[in-house]
């Protein structure tokens, strides 16, 4: 873990990413993101380019029911399973190769480490960090910070099993 900026320095796979199919929203929505934030501030053509990626990003927002804005700051290899419902708020920071399910809601600054996967429904409210390799469990309701390894669940969450 980086602790200068709580995201982990894993190595991101970016083939998590890869569009392989025309109907991928979840993957076209994090391209949005991602070629947004890699246009915007560079001059007049960047104002321009980075307009589009924001028009691209509504569309697939609007397919996904989805709310995944622009500035988050996101690691590599972000995989949205099912992206129907996910909010996660403009605050919220993600390491590299997590995976997040159907109608989950990171609410505030929420820092995710590597590695981490975040079951459909689960809520976590911040600010808090959950560490490299945990597991959310669905529909958990995470207030806490979770350790690195260890599985979480219920309501309100609690470390069910630490690898």
């Amino acid at each position: 873990m980086d602790h200068g900026t709580g995201i982990s320095a894993t190595k991101p796979d970016w083939t998590r990413e890869r569009i392989e199919r025309f109907w991928e929203p979840g993957k076209k929505m994090i391209r949005a993101v991602r070629r947004y934030q890699a246009w915007r501030g560079r001059g007049a053509l960047g104002r321009v380019v980075s307009k589009y990626w924001v028009l691209n990003h509504w569309f697939w927002s609007l397919m996904c029911q989805s709310e995944l804005h622009l500035t988050t700051e996101i690691g590599g290899g972000l995989r949205l399973t099912h992206p129907t419902g996910i909010i996660i708020h403009p605050q919220a920071r993600i390491g590299p190769n997590c995976m997040i399910f159907h109608q989950v809601t990171l609410a505030g600054p929420v820092v995710l480490g590597g590695h981490v996967d975040v079951g459909a429904g689960a809520k976590l409210i911040g600010p808090l960090t959950v560490g490299d390799h945990a597991v959310i469990g669905a529909n958990a309701v995470v207030t806490r910070d979770v350790p690195a390894g260890a599985t979480v669940a219920g309501v309100p969450a609690r470390v069910i099993a630490q690898a």
